[in-house]
């Protein structure tokens, strides 16, 4: 079985994280994945929003870690960093039913949909620095522009998780729910935004991120080079290999 479950239904294709026994940590192929689906969405006249999904016990542990150890995205060409330009780009709405831990990429994407639910079991974390890395997918533009630069702050240079009522605080979310509820009330909205005229959403999402769709290619490219670098360094490799010997890194002297 795939590891990204797609299905189309009432011009909403729902793209679902299945990855269970890795608890939905995002690899090359799911990225490529992930990519090819948004980009065949756009072009397809049939699909007018697309909701994004892992499971009610987990959304996303992040990166393959032990793929980055074999294979660093390192250059735009990644499989990560094109996922990540597909969704900055993306036109039509795109809605996310978050549950469980959302990690890295988990948290990120989010920045990119333009409504969110979130179960009351969602953890949201952005630890990027704690591996010896830098944010990506334009969080080191949306984060403080959403949650205001100390929050920001606080969340990238400590990557510390905060929780669902937390995320909705800072506007990351749009509503919390119990686990149960969130996918099914993703479909929903994804099914009132379906029936609108799509020229109109479509329109009324560019005028809504006009400013950062300006400088989002740019940050995302910064950034993209800027991980590529430091995913090499000792401070990463460190890191890395802390993960997957279940233990804590050892930073003293990097």
């Amino acid at each position: 079985m795939s590891d990204i479950l797609s299905h189309t239904e009432d011009s909403v294709l729902t793209l679902t994280l299945h990855r269970p026994d890795r608890k939905n940590s995002i690899n090359r192929a799911m990225y490529t994945t992930l990519a090819d689906a948004l980009d065949g969405a756009a072009a397809d006249p049939a699909v007018r929003v697309v909701v994004l999904q892992g499971s009610e016990t987990v959304f996303c542990a992040g990166n393959d870690i032990g793929e980055f150890i074999e294979a660093p995205p390192v250059g735009q060409d990644a499989p990560a960093f094109r996922f990540m330009r597909c969704l900055a780009a993306f036109a039509k709405p795109l809605v996310a039913a978050v549950c469980g831990p959302a990690v890295g990429i988990g948290t990120t994407m989010l920045f990119h949909c333009d409504l969110v639910y979130a179960g009351d079991n969602a953890a949201f974390s952005m630890p990027f620095v704690n591996l010896g890395l830098c944010p990506e997918a334009g969080a080191s533009l949306l984060a403080p522009r959403m949650f205001g630069y100390h929050r920001a702050a606080e969340a990238l240079l400590l990557g510390e998780p905060f929780l669902a009522e937390a995320a909705l605080e800072v506007g990351l979310v749009n509503r919390v729910v119990p686990p149960s509820e969130a996918s099914r009330l993703a479909a929903a909205q994804a099914r009132k935004l379906a029936g609108k005229p799509l020229e109109a959403l479509v329109a009324t999402k560019a005028l809504m991120r006009r400013d950062p769709a300006q400088l989002l290619p740019q940050r995302i490219a910064d950034e993209c080079d800027t991980l590529g670098r430091l995913v090499q360094a000792p401070a990463a490799q460190e890191a890395f290999k802390a993960f997957m010997e279940k233990r804590r890194p050892d930073f003293s002297g990097l």
